[in-house]
């Protein structure tokens, strides 16, 4: 039976709805069209001097629970920019705050802020700030924590690039965003370098429980310009290898290349109206598919190659790529390794399309490093089976490269249905069930609760889809679940 589910309350409040208080009297708050969460940074010391940074646009978020950062906004002006500092720094300033902080605001289409709330730490997105403006802010919070005064000047802070910042969760984005546990079997963040930060607290081999918050790691880019910190955000997402746990770096990649997106066209609202249904594979199409298979097919040929020359055969060639698993696509492929005068890369032709590839993979490598008509490319590398899995740009291809008469017999092979599981109330993720609301043989309505699953700070409900009668309880409560278990069974 499949099931909806309903998130615990964040940690941000709701909006304030209309409330009576027994007489004629209610409370109202202004509607805000197109709203951006746009904050300030400030610091202050026990001196009387406070400061601010500039701003963070953080309007991409999902549940209330910010996704991008980048510093400075699209939106602002310098006017506007001036007016909320000059507003943060009093308030810093009417409460005598020392240490770092952070003012949020609610901006409207016409850059008029609203007061949101103050955050009396240092942000999860800092580091975009830190890139902006060169200033270390956890050393600046040290300082006045030792009573030390601010060495810096409103004057002496200035905005410099642009800095985006990517929250990277163990969550699956392709069910509903909900949480993975697991071990981190291979971790390889992108190399930290010409404009690329990873601020992460775990280590390939480590365990994420279902007892903490899912973020893996903060990563952060900077540029010249906005597009520049978006490109450079684009390529280290491609180089970011994960595996053993589920992770929203397709979701981040998808996010990057959205035209909206690039146009600094963001509300609070951008993931709800840019992703009503959900996200799913067909938000990841990629742009060109027969670059993947030019890459699949020089990865082919040098483990044929390695092949050969181990046990003194020949390379393979009439070769037929096969794309996809269920929607499969064909394409004819020949690989020619050039000489060394041009860089020892290949010429691949795909379906009469050529190629020009280059990169230094070698068995075993995870990652494709090189470049494809002399653009840049970072394609991650799995084998699945007899199949090549290459991840870029977000999104996944399974890939068979074989001959004719293989993939003559692949078409011939009956696609296997997955199991029905419509008869089960599984579990959704790994965690602790709180409580179950039925028992074995009673009657359930659509929409009723039937249990109570915890897992990263989060109380996920699970919901009848549809009317139908408890068979059997698989599982009882304080039971520690793994993702997918059967906790009741249905008539």
């Amino acid at each position: 039976m499949a099931m909806t589910r309903s998130p615990r309350a964040s940690g941000r409040r709701p909006a304030r709805r209309a409330r009576s208080f027994g007489d004629d009297r209610i409370f109202v708050e202004k509607f805000i069209v197109n709203p951006r969460h746009i904050e300030i940074q400030i610091l202050a010391d026990g001196f009387g001097n406070a400061i601010h940074l500039g701003e963070r646009e953080c309007s991409i978020q999902r549940r209330h629970q910010k996704v991008i950062e980048e510093a400075p906004s699209p939106f602002l002006d310098e006017e506007t920019r001036a007016a909320m500092g000059a507003s943060a720094v009093a308030l810093a300033k009417a409460v005598d705050y020392r240490s770092a902080g952070t003012v949020e605001y609610i901006v409207d289409a016409d850059r008029n802020f609203y007061f949101l709330e103050m955050n009396t730490r240092l942000q999860v997105e800092h580091p975009v700030t830190e890139c902006v403006t060169g200033i270390d802010l956890v050393e600046q919070m040290i300082r006045v924590a030792a009573g030390k005064p601010l060495t810096i000047k409103q004057a002496d802070v200035t905005l410099t690039g642009w800095a985006m910042e990517s929250r990277v969760y163990a969550e699956d984005p392709f069910r509903e965003f909900l949480p993975s546990t697991g071990r981190l079997v291979r971790y390889q963040p992108p190399a930290e370098k010409d404009g690329v930060r990873v601020d992460s607290g775990v280590t390939e081999g480590g365990e994420i429980s279902i007892y903490y918050d899912p973020m893996i790691a903060k990563l952060i880019t900077y540029g010249d310009t906005r597009d520049a910190a978006i490109a450079k955000m684009r390529g280290a997402l491609d180089a970011y290898y994960i595996r053993g746990v589920s992770h929203n770096i397709p979701f981040l990649a998808a996010l990057m290349a959205h035209p909206r997106f690039a146009a600094g066209k963001l509300t609070t609202g951008f993931i709800a109206e840019e992703y009503p249904d959900g996200f799913s594979t067909d938000d990841l199409v990629h742009d060109d598919p027969k670059l993947i298979v030019a890459v699949a097919a020089v990865i082919h040929d040098t483990l044929s190659q390695r092949a050969a020359a181990i046990g003194g055969g020949r390379a393979e060639d009439g070769l037929i790529a096969v794309v996809g698993l269920e929607e499969r696509t064909e394409y004819p492929i020949t690989v020619t390794q050039n000489g060394a005068a041009n860089g020892d890369g290949f010429t691949v032709t795909v379906d009469a399309t050529d190629f020009a590839v280059q990169g230094d993979w070698r068995p075993g490598m995870p990652l494709f490093d090189g470049s494809v008509d002399g653009q840049k490319v970072c394609i991650q590398v799995d084998r699945a089976g007899v199949r090549y899995r290459l991840s870029h740009a977000g999104g996944a291809s399974d890939i068979l490269i074989a001959r004719e008469a293989v993939v003559a017999l692949n078409r011939l092979m009956l696609h296997k249905p997955p199991p029905d599981t419509s008869r089960f109330l599984l579990s959704p993720m790994p965690g602790l069930l709180l409580s179950l609301a039925c028992a074995e043989g009673d009657t359930v309505k659509a929409g009723e609760t039937l249990a109570v699953v915890e897992a990263m700070k989060m109380e996920n409900v699970l919901r009848a889809a549809r009317d139908g009668t408890v068979k059997a309880v698989l599982a009882e409560a304080g039971a520690s679940l793994t993702v997918d278990q059967p906790i009741l069974e249905f008539e």
